[in-house]
């Protein structure tokens, strides 16, 4: 983060209501956060339609045989 006497750091920056270490709880448990190929976008455009999919794959990953018999 840029200090206000750092080059780049715009004068008219308004800092006034910052709250200092808002978010560190958040980032110090992590993220889950995905990045999916460009070509996958096409196929699963939805957080919805990815979590689907993947719901499905760890099904039949769950129970394989139950995958094939049907």
């Amino acid at each position: 983060m840029k200090k206000r006497d750092e080059p780049g750091f715009a004068e008219e920056y308004n800092l006034s209501g910052g709250q200092r270490g808002r978010h560190a709880a958040a980032y110090r448990r992590g993220t889950n956060l995905v990045l999916i190929d460009p070509d996958l976008v096409a196929e699963f455009p939805t957080r919805e339609a990815v979590n689907e999919a993947l719901r499905e794959v760890a099904e039949q990953r769950r129970h394989p045989l139950a995958a094939t018999a049907e």
